[in-house]
This record gives structure tokens, C-alpha cells and sequence, in this order.
């Protein structure tokens, strides 16, 4: 009877050892895909550093942020639909996305896409003129 219990109080530390290296794992997974999601948010970079494609893209009147967020890595424009839209929550450019047609390149930020398609872009050019 002593030896069952020994084998027992043994079986049941070694699955709770398990259970806390399964969640020590989750956390630190979890946490370093939030870190470097986080990092991509603030650390913008281009879908290509040199040589990019300019494509044309439309925005539609009444499109959402995800939709154009979809469109843009769907042309390969950015790499991450979420980070765009989250880029764009964060941004001095939230809610300011005009419809219209746009021809954006492989080369810029998203924040540089944004800037264009809010129009900013535009009204910095006609304010040096």
C-alpha cells in the first residue's frame, strides 16, 4: 500500500510539473508574438527597402479600414493586414481615409500610405506652393 501511494504522489508531481511548464511555455510564446507584434506597430517598415513595384489601388467610398487593409496585402503593398489597421487606429490619420484612387508603392511605410490616402499628402504639397 505504501509503494501504490509513492507511485501515485510521484505521477501526480510529474503532470503538475508538466502543467506549469505547458503554461510557462503559452505565456512566454504569447508574450514575445505580442512584443514583436507591438514592435512592428511602432517600427514601420516597407514591404521592399529598394526596387518596389508602384501599384494602383482604389478605395471606395464607404470602405472600411480592414477592407483596404485586406486589399493592400492582398496587391502586396503590406505584409500584415492587422498591423495596418491597427497602424492606422494609432495614427494621426484614423478615420481620415479618402476614396479615390491612389498609386502606392512597395517602397513606402504604411504610415506613408496613409498619409496619401487621407489627402495630407496633398495639402502639405499645395501649402509649399
Amino acid at each position: 500500500m505504501n509503494v501504490k501511494s509513492l507511485i501515485l504522489t510521484v505521477i501526480e508531481i510529474i503532470i503538475k510539473v508538466i502543467v506549469v511548464a505547458v503554461v510557462i511555455l503559452f505565456a512566454f510564446r504569447t508574450a514575445t508574438e505580442a512584443y514583436d507584434f507591438g514592435y512592428r506597430v511602432f517600427a514601420d517598415q516597407p514591404v521592399s527597402v529598394s526596387g518596389g513595384r508602384t501599384i494602383s489601388v482604389s478605395v471606395a467610398e464607404g470602405s472600411s479600414v480592414k477592407e483596404v487593409a485586406d486589399m493592400l496585402q492582398e496587391k502586396g503593398l503590406i505584409e500584415d493586414a492587422k498591423l495596418f489597421v491597427v497602424q492606422e487606429l494609432l495614427s494621426a490619420y484614423r478615420g481620415k481615409m479618402i476614396p479615390g484612387i491612389y498609386d502606392l508603392s512597395t517602397e513606402m511605410t504604411a504610415q506613408q500610405m496613409l498619409e496619401i490616402m487621407s489627402g495630407s499628402d496633398e495639402d502639405e504639397e499645395a501649402a509649399a506652393e
